[in-house]
């Protein structure tokens, strides 16, 4: 089994703000979220890209679900859902990103600028919004 960082949330050994886990994915908030509710969307089973998944329906079920749930529980106007392969994957082990968004929220082309939590609670809030939307 692979050691990546998501492979470890995964399994417990690290910390996240979970979202969601099932036996097909687990969500958890991104640690330099674009803007604040970024979740992102692993498979359990560890793949690098998403041709490596296999049968990608459970998966985006998944993806489409969280989507849904970002939109309700932060209030957001959409969601931009995104996924790279190699090229620009951080981690690699297959993430699919969903970030709420607002209109003129600033947001623009690949050009992703980061931000942080507050704190260890503020971030909690979030996850537990999005959570309680699913």
């Amino acid at each position: 089994m692979s050691t990546d960082l998501f492979c470890e949330i995964i399994a417990g050994e690290r910390p996240a703000h979970l979202v969601h886990a099932d036996d097909v994915a687990v969500a958890f908030l991104d640690a330099r979220p674009v803007f604040k509710g970024h979740v992102l969307v692993v498979p359990r089973v560890h793949a690098e890209t998403l041709a490596d998944l296999g049968d990608v329906g459970p998966f985006f079920t998944r993806v489409q679900a969280l989507a849904r749930a970002v939109e309700e529980g932060l209030e957001a106007g959409g969601t931009f859902v995104a996924m790279n392969n190699r090229i620009s994957q951080s981690v690699p082990h297959l993430h699919v990103h969903v970030v709420p968004r607002h209109r003129k929220d600033g947001l623009r082309g690949f050009f992703w600028p980061r931000t942080k939590y507050d704190s260890a609670e503020e971030a909690e809030s979030y996850a537990a919004r999005v959570a309680a939307a699913l």
